[in-house]
């Protein structure tokens, strides 16, 4: 079943070269393999993400994917520095400050690709001793 396969995300693009330069010139990604029209990112610990063309790009409202990282702040700096624009957000349960939220064991930050898709990086936050 599928319980015991591994899961690769993908993310829809409507222009795979213009897709390219962004994951690869503003987040760092280095492409591993083109396939099927799209490109093989590999990623931390031998995880990978599939960039793929598709006219659905962009249109979803939610998350497309997410990195976890050990120091949101300091990747959020650099990032920025590269020019990627952090999503702020003022809604009941999800206040972002400076582009980061915190809360619900996690500091995370949001930002969108150069197609519109939501892409995310997180930190999960140590819990609170019960000492």
């Amino acid at each position: 079943m599928l319980k015991n396969a591994r899961i690769v995300p993908y993310i829809p693009v409507a222009n795979v070269a213009r897709a390219r330069k962004f994951y690869e010139e503003k987040i760092g990604l280095v492409a591993k393999e083109e396939y099927a029209g799209g490109v093989v990112y590999e990623c931390g610990d031998g995880s990978w993400v599939f960039m793929y063309p598709s006219a659905g790009a962009g249109t979803s409202r939610a998350s497309t994917a997410f990195w976890a990282v050990n120091d949101v702040v300091a990747e959020v700096a650099a990032l920025r520095k590269k020019g990627v624009v952090f999503e702020e957000y003022d809604m009941p349960g999800l206040k972002t400050v400076n582009g980061i939220a915190t809360g619900g064991g996690a500091k995370t930050a949001w930002f969108k690709d150069s197609e519109g898709n939501i892409l995310a990086i997180s930190e999960r936050l140590a819990a609170p001793s019960s000492a």
